[in-house]
Formats: structure tokens, C-alpha cells, sequence
């Protein structure tokens, strides 16, 4: 009975009964994914990520070149999306692109109810969007509600699934090519997706092979238009120091602690039908237990742990609770949902009422570069909060848009590990020529008594001494203008 119930059956729906059972279901997800991101819409943004995606946007518009004159280590899906987004609505805020993010999760989890409503039949397709949406704000409201690669990464990693569960493998390909090319973890639902084509029998029908070109031909497509080394170095080669976990491990592994305790509790109402059916039984799902392990593989690459890395194992976890609770009695459903629904509240409450102290601070160092500059000015931030040069509608001098990229400090080094010998390769040499063809008409030192401050990063020292002075400070960065001599 375990291996009949957790295994994908092949059920056949009618048109009508197809039709009644989404307008019935669909309106529910729709009023559940709304709600459940109402605190989005309550901040002019939620982290760094949104920040860096909204100023990468702006200079894309204004003819700046992906991987060349705009670089981040992200594929160019979602800094596309962004861009897209503000040449229809404008760049001054972002909620066009949180109401994507609302319909990025609702489509996450529709696919997921298709899914499981296939293989476990109506009640389990309602079960598993319903289950989804409830959890997917169980991280900090800075990792769960901002509109970043994850959110948008999700409902591809989905379709993956969805189709490769129709053996559809191009289609499959398709969905694993725009995963990656939204977020690089993205790609880890291809071993699932592998798993069901060779299950399937597919080798000898040619499955694999519709699988690779679906997923090869889209990203060297991607490559081609914007540029293939860069494209290679920023998404691939160029992130080794970042992706080292030697330099900070007990602060990395704490923070990888916390976010896991973070989650559970927002899983509180899936964990235990899950640990339940386990010590019943360890056969079927074997797709849904690799997507678990690929995605968990995916939050631990790089070993860093944030918490919206962490949003990634949301579908598969879902999909197996609601697997479980086919084996349990009626009362463990309701039970499973009402602690869901229980735990979402209290994230939403976290979401709309707890201070975000770095976002005012951002707020008011914008306000004084805004006030300090005049709008075709350009301006550097030193810092790891990229969102200041959006709030003060400031073109940034550097494409490196966080100190980061400078000197490691934006992979949540706290020490050893950062300064300028850990800067991605090459970076100190642009922006040295960068400094020196386009010269800020403001420097701000957000580091605040940071490691990468101007006192550990000679090459900051030097420019500050060559051709500024101090010029004010608001609370704790320091503001240099250009040497009046």
C-alpha cells in the first residue's frame, strides 16, 4: 500500500472535471499567494539583492552591457526581469516586480497541486498548493518576502518536474535551462529530472537526449547574447574565494544553524508526517527524495547558508508531506494544515512588524548623496548595501556595486578572509582604470569599523588620500567630496 500510494500513478482526468476542479482550487492559491505577500509590499525593499537587482536594472536601461559594464556572480534571468519590469512601470519602486513575485509563487504552487493531484488524486493537488504557500514565508521576512533569484527560481524548478513527470523532456530541459539561468543552484533539479527519464525507459527513445538540448541550448543561447567569457567567469569560474568555507566557519555555521531552526518551525506541520511514514516505511518517491537532496546540496554549495537559499527545498518537502499525509488518518491533514496556517501567521506578523534598521540607514545615507550630488554626478558607495545608489537616483562610478566584489566581504567573511588579495580576479585593475577615467564626485565609506574599511584595503587608502577630503559623516559612514587644492 506505501509503495502504491508514494509511487506516480497515471490517473486520467475529463475536461470537465479538469476545469471544475482549478476553478475551484485556483482562487484559493490566488487569495493565499496574495496574502501570504502582503508584507512585501510594505517596504521600498527587503535586502542587498533587491537593491543590486534594481540599480543593475536602471544602468542595463541605460545601455550599460551585462558581464562587461554591469557584473554581478548571478545568471542574467532575473537582473532581465527587473529591467523589463521598470521600463513598463518606471524604476522608482519595486512593486511591479513584488506583484511578479506574487504570481512566480502562485505558479510554484499550482504546479505543485498538478503534481500531486496526478499522482495521489484531488485532495493531495489541494493539499500541496495550500501546504506550499502557507510555508513559503517561513524564513526571515528579509530572505522570504524579497522579490530575488530564489522566488523567481522556484516555479522553474516546478516545471521541471512537472513536465518530466509528463515525460515531456524537452519541455523538462527547458524549465531546468531557465532554473539555471535564473539562480546557478537552480540546475540541481536536473538529477531528479534525470532520474525519472532513465526510470522511465526513455534512454533508448532518445529522453536524454531531448533533456541536454533543452537544457544546453538556451544557456549557450543566453552565453552568446550577452558574452561568453564573462558569462563563463561571473555565473561559473570567477566565485572561488567566495565559495570557500575556510575564514569565518563558526560565524557561517551559525548563521547556517539559525536559518535551519527558522525553517523548521515554519515547517512545523510538515516535518512530522514526513518523520512518521519514514518509520513505516523507506520505499517510493524516489524523484521527490532526490529533488530533496539535490536542493539541499544546492543550499549547502558555497557554504555560506542564507536564509533564502534555504527556499529551495519549499516543492520537494511540500510534495513529500503531502505524500505522507495520504497514509495518515483524515485528522493529520487538518492538523498539518492548521499548524501551517498557524506558523505562516506568525511570519507574516514578524513580516509586518519588525524593524529593518539597515534600510533606514540606507534611507538617510541616500538622502544626504542625493542632497551632496547633482543627478548626472557619479557616486561610490563603499559598502555592501548597493540599494543606496537606487534611493538616491545616483549613477554608481564602479560596476562593482559592493565592496564585496572587492574584497570578499559580501560572502559573510568576517575576517581573515577579506581584503583586496581576495577581490575576484581581475577587479582591482578595472577599477583602478575606472577610478581614474570617471573620478566620483562622492566617496561614502559605509563600512562602518568593518574589515574591509579604508584601514585593511590599500588601494581605497589611496584613492581617498590622492584626491579627497572628509566631508561629513551620517551615523557612522563617512562622506569624502574631491580635494578643493
Amino acid at each position: 500500500m506505501v509503495a502504491e500510494l508514494l509511487t506516480p500513478p497515471r490517473s486520467v482526468s475529463t475536461p470537465r472535471a479538469e476545469h471544475g476542479y482549478w476553478r475551484r482550487l485556483l482562487p484559493t492559491l490566488a487569495l493565499l499567494a496574495c496574502v501570504t505577500r502582503i508584507p512585501s509590499f510594505t517596504r521600498p525593499l527587503w535586502n542587498p539583492d533587491e537593491g543590486y537587482l534594481a540599480v543593475q536594472a536602471r544602468l542595463l536601461a541605460q545601455g550599460g552591457e551585462l558581464y562587461a559594464t554591469v557584473v554581478d556572480r548571478k545568471p542574467p534571468l532575473v537582473p532581465w526581469l527587473y529591467q523589463a519590469a521598470f521600463a513598463v512601470a518606471g524604476s522608482g519602486s519595486l512593486t511591479p516586480v513584488r506583484v511578479l513575485a506574487v504570481a512566480a509563487q502562485l505558479l510554484t504552487a499550482v504546479l505543485l497541486a498538478s503534481l500531486a493531484r496526478r499522482r495521489w488524486g484531488d485532495t493531495a493537488g489541494g493539499t500541496a498548493g495550500v501546504l506550499y504557500l502557507l510555508v513559503s514565508v517561513g524564513l526571515n521576512p528579509e530572505d522570504a518576502q524579497a522579490a530575488t533569484f530564489e522566488v523567481f527560481m522556484l516555479p522553474c524548478t516546478a516545471a521541471a518536474m512537472w513536465c518530466a513527470d509528463r515525460r515531456r523532456w524537452g519541455a523538462a530541459g527547458l524549465a531546468v535551462a531557465a532554473a539555471f539561468l535564473t539562480k546557478q543552484t537552480g540546475g540541481a533539479v536536473l538529477a531528479p529530472v534525470l532520474w525519472l527519464c532513465v526510470s522511465a525507459g526513455e534512454v533508448r527513445a532518445g529522453g536524454p537526449a531531448r533533456l541536454a538540448a533543452g537544457v544546453v541550448v538556451p544557456v549557450l543561447g543566453v552565453a552568446v547574447v550577452t558574452d561568453p567569457e564573462g558569462f563563463l567567469f561571473w555565473t561559473v569560474t570567477g566565485s572561488g574565494a567566495y565559495a570557500s568555507f575556510t575564514g569565518s566557519e563558526i560565524h557561517v555555521l551559525a548563521r547556517g544553524l539559525t536559518n535551519a531552526a527558522i525553517l523548521a518551525v515554519a515547517c512545523a506541520g510538515l516535518i512530522p508526517p514526513v518523520l512518521r511514514v519514514l518509520r513505516m516505511a523507506r520505499t517510493g518517491a524516489a524523484d521527490l527524495w532526490l529533488w530533496s537532496a539535490a536542493s539541499a546540496g544546492a543550499v549547502v554549495l558555497g557554504f555560506h547558508f542564507f536564509g533564502h537559499y534555504y527556499l529551495q527545498l519549499l516543492p520537494p518537502l511540500t510534495l513529500l508531506a503531502t505524500a505522507a499525509l495520504q497514509l495518515l488518518p483524515r485528522e493529520r491533514l487538518t492538523q498539518a494544515v492548521l499548524t501551517s496556517a498557524c506558523c505562516c501567521a506568525l511570519f507574516l506578523t514578524w513580516g509586518l512588524l519588525a524593524p529593518r534598521p539597515e534600510l533606514d540607514h540606507a534611507r538617510r545615507l541616500a538622502d544626504e548623496v542625493a542632497m551632496r550630488t547633482e543627478p548626472g554626478e557619479r557616486v561610490l558607495v563603499w559598502g555592501i548595501h548597493p540599494e543606496t545608489y537606487w534611493l538616491a537616483d545616483r549613477r554608481p562610478a564602479s560596476r562593482y556595486l559592493t565592496a564585496g566584489l572587492l574584497t570578499n566581504y559580501s560572502g559573510g567573511r568576517d575576517g581573515p578572509q577579506v581584503g583586496e588579495r581576495y577581490a575576484v580576479d581581475g577587479a582591482w585593475a578595472v577599477f583602478r582604470e575606472e577610478m581614474t577615467e570617471r573620478a566620483p564626485a562622492l566617496v561614502v565609506d559605509d563600512s562602518r569599523g568593518k574589515p574591509y574599511g579604508p584601514r585593511g584595503v590599500p588601494g581605497l587608502r589611496r584613492l581617498l588620500a590622492a584626491g579627497y577630503e572628509e566631508a561629513g559623516m551620517v551615523e557612522g559612514a563617512v562622506l569624502y567630496v574631491r580635494s578643493r587644492t
